[in-house]
């Protein structure tokens, strides 16, 4: 998805031929994609297309069965680099745990700690307005909206302050006003830091997006920009057209 003139340094998040197997099952088939530094990318495809499969495996959740991955110049599949590549990324798993019983504060508080952050209160401090979450700081995030306990998570994601985002649906279950300020969140975070998302909604991927990875039964169908998404038609008619498509039949990457 680099652009012709891009030089290695500018690549942030690469996938190389990414598969992976569970048995019989094939997951993800030979996807291919990199995301430069200060780019956000919209990961797009319906449910079950392979999406978090492929963000497990770029944070080191997952092994591929093949292929390779890197993120910040790092390799997610080998175990020593696991650490410092964690300094640099901030993950938002889609549903991601969290401490029913702690308050949002108690929770960024222990993850802080367990960061080794130096100066926790200032971090919260930073990531409370960023994120919205002033009003319910000290409520037990057992009792909060499934919204608010997707702002906490990203909070957490943002308290080191990293280079690399990614994050996994963070509009799932947010009320219109929320979405809203997620992504315009979501475009002003984008200016100083590398974002991959995932998502299934084609109005995200016009909202927050400036390149574009569609994937479809494991398998990548387009790499490009947004405007290529479009081409002469709308986003989603493309995607739409992508989605019907044999796998092989359409498929555009930017060398």
């Amino acid at each position: 998805m680099t652009s012709k003139d891009s030089s290695p340094s500018d690549v942030t998040i690469r996938a190389e031929h990414l598969s992976k197997l569970y048995g019989d099952f094939v997951a993800l088939h030979d996807v291919t994609f990199s995301v430069r530094r200060g780019t956000v990318c919209a990961f797009l495809g319906p449910n079950g297309a392979g999406k978090s499969t492929t963000m497990k495996i770029l944070t080191g959740y997952l092994a591929p069965t093949s292929g390779q991955a890197s993120l910040a110049g790092f390799n997610p599949s080998d175990p020593s680099q696991r650490l410092p590549m964690a300094e640099r990324l901030g993950y938002l798993p889609e549903n991601g745990p969290l401490y029913a019983d702690m308050t949002p504060r108690e929770f960024l508080s222990f993850v802080g700690k367990v960061r080794g952050i130096p100066k926790i209160d200032a971090a919260i401090d930073r990531v409370t307005p960023l994120t919205g979450i002033q009003e319910v700081l000290w409520k037990p995030i057992g009792k909060l909206s499934k919204g608010f306990r997707q702002r906490v998570g990203m909070a957490q994601a943002l308290l080191h302050d990293p280079e690399v985002l990614i994050l996994d649906e963070p509009t799932s279950g947010l009320d219109p006003l929320q979405i809203r300020e997620v992504r315009a969140l979501i475009r002003d975070l984008g200016k100083s830091k590398t974002i991959l998302l995932s998502t299934h909604i084609l109005q995200e991927v016009e909202a927050v997006a400036d390149e574009v990875v569609v994937v479809r039964e494991g398998r990548s169908v387009f790499t490009g920009t947004l405007a290529e998404l479009r081409g002469d038609s709308t986003v989603e008619e493309r995607f739409y057209k992508l989605m019907d498509a044999p796998p092989s039949a359409e498929k555009k990457e930017v060398a």
